[in-house]
């Protein structure tokens, strides 16, 4: 029995309906590359087994100390059944790109059963009308709540879950190795432990609270004295600061690694500063072509970042804290955006290093779940986040994934999405996410300030290709690797981007159309050729019942290879 540590007590003290604290993945995989090439649901549960025996953390589950008195424990659940963590469902009809969004933001809504290890997956099938992916495809959707894990960890998550080669040598079955289990504490320990901890607590509050102020008056004396930058506080506030309800949109768009690092090559700055850029392009879009852009100021963003590298390791499964950055949407010119952005980001890393702040998360841990869970209630259940005067419009997370491909049950994982976390005074999050050669910009928001996320691919995608033929015609030595067109344009689409609109011109709203042949080779949706007509009635005459009169034959329903 493991008692959670501060951030990780944190993220189970502000779960909410509206704002579940768990965070996904979205992985397709092709079968072809597994034995005898294709793939049941049995062979997925048993690779799960297989590798998560070697995870026990995912075996585990919380337990609660009555009242909220002190933080929940981890302990070795002897009941856990992997088989109720695996579901498998297939998409419905068409069983198209957008409908794999729809599942997934639907399945990233729903919280976890927290009297249970903290994670599901869900295997899809069904995607066969994806353009531009092989027959018989399948995804995975994971789901981790947050105080298992953060975004490095779930980089390590993944990579622990996957094999390196299809058909690994299984020398040993997970059936025959022992699993360690933890006898559940009753009552009477746990708040024998409460109240052990309670006065260590009391403690570590009033040193944590006298150390907390000192770091922040030491830090607006470094303002002052202007060794330290000052964090850019002054965003506008736009549509995309309302507050979050229950109901997710999700959508990627996915581009060539290669053409980021040549962006980021010209300019002299890092992948993340390419992605930001892209991102704030695509946002202010996405504002002007609802005439809600600001008429001043930037749109600004959260970043986690990484404190294994700055402060040590601890056993803490969650070591993140929070900066913020300018994403200079005012600036319309791409070179000139990135490089601004550039200056933002170095800032804001040293003013992280600075500032106690980067921190603040970690308030929701040190006090009493029962306290915590409280204020947070009240503060969703209030919609306080609107009266804070720091409008942040998103959180970017930039995970590097491996270069190299991924295995599950013998499929190779051909693409990966990340999925975060949504905040009551923050209902967009972007995950760059990069994985063997490919980069993908996944966006998870709320349903009521995104209602058109297809349209928001589109203008990551047009965002992209700006940015990369501006950085082209600064170096044009680059062509002679590929032609902007090549390189510009994202290499894999899983479906064809709509004309973008010019900015100030008002996006249509979502409505129903009837469905036309996509042509994968051309990118576009094409009309059917030599469409079947029906025959025309005559007052008085009867349709004749042959063969000709029948436009459309009912198919017999496929197989399911899982």
């Amino acid at each position: 029995m493991k008692q959670l540590g501060i951030l990780d007590s944190a993220f189970v003290n502000l779960e909410q309906t509206n704002t579940p604290q768990h965070v996904g993945g979205l992985g397709i995989y092709d079968p072809s590359t597994a034995p005898g090439g294709f793939v049941r649901f049995k062979d997925v549960i048993a690779s799960f087994e297989r590798r998560l025996g070697d995870l026990p953390l995912f075996r585990t589950r919380l337990v609660e100390v009555p009242g909220g008195l002190d933080r929940p424990y981890w302990i070795k659940d002897a009941n856990f059944d992997v088989e109720f963590h695996l579901r498998h469902i297939a998409l419905p009809q068409p069983g198209d790109w957008r409908q794999l969004c729809i599942q997934t933001a639907r399945l990233h809504s729903r919280p976890l059963d927290m009297s249970r290890p903290l994670w599901e997956a869900y295997i899809i099938e069904g995607l066969d009308n994806i353009p531009n992916l092989p027959k018989g495809c399948f995804a995975v959707y994971t789901k981790m709540h947050h105080s298992m894990v953060d975004g490095a960890g779930g980089s390590s998550f993944l990579t622990a879950l996957h094999d390196l080669i299809p058909n690994p040598e299984q020398k040993h079955s997970w059936e025959t190795e022992p699993r360690l289990v933890d006898t559940a504490p009753s009552v009477a320990e746990l708040m024998t432990k409460a109240t052990l901890n309670s006065a260590k607590n009391t403690v570590q509050l009033v040193t944590g609270t006298v150390r907390g102020a000192t770091a922040l008056t030491q830090y607006a004396i470094d303002i002052a004295r202007k060794e330290v930058p000052a964090p850019d506080i002054s965003a506008p506030k736009t549509i995309l600061n309302k507050s979050v309800g229950p109901h997710r949109v999700f959508d990627a768009a996915e581009f060539p690694l290669e053409g980021f690092k040549d962006i980021k090559n010209v300019v002299n700055a890092t992948i993340n500063d390419v992605a930001l850029s892209v991102i704030g392009g695509a946002l202010q879009r996405y504002l002007a072509s609802k005439g809600e852009a600001p008429k001043e100021g930037s749109l600004a963003t959260a970043m986690p970042l990484n404190m294994r590298t700055r402060r040590g390791t601890t056993d803490e499964n969650n070591q993140v804290g929070s900066v913020f950055s300018s994403l200079h949407t005012d600036i319309a010119d791409p070179i000139e955006r990135i490089t601004a952005i550039k200056g933002s980001t170095e800032e804001a890393k040293v003013s992280g290093e600075a500032s106690p702040m980067v921190d603040a998360l970690m308030l929701a841990g040190v006090l009493a779940p029962v306290i915590s869970k409280s204020v947070a209630s009240f503060w969703s259940r209030n919609q306080l986040s609107k009266h804070i005067p720091v409008n942040i419009s998103t959180c970017i997370s930039n995970v590097a994934g491996p270069n190299f491909p991924l295995y599950c049950a013998g499929a190779k994982m051909v693409d990966y999405y990340g999925l975060g976390v949504l905040t009551p005074g923050m209902g967009i999050f972007h995950l760059v996410f990069s994985y063997s050669g490919k980069l993908t910009l996944s966006v998870l928001a709320d349903r009521d300030i995104m209602p058109d996320p297809e349209f928001y691919h589109d203008c990551l995608v047009t965002a992209y290709e700006e940015l990369y033929a501006a950085a082209t015609k600064l170096e044009p030595a680059r062509r002679k690797t590929a032609a902007i067109a090549a390189k510009a344009k994202i290499q894999s689409p899983k479906r064809a981007q709509a004309p973008i609109r010019p900015i100030g011109a008002v996006a249509p709203k979502l409505r129903s159309k009837t469905r036309s042949s996509v042509d994968p080779l051309v990118k576009r949706v094409t009309k059917p050729k030599n469409p079947v007509k029906a025959p025309i009635k005559v007052r008085g005459t009867a349709t004749p019942k042959n063969k000709e009169s029948v436009a459309v034959k009912k198919r017999a329903p496929k197989k399911s290879k899982l």
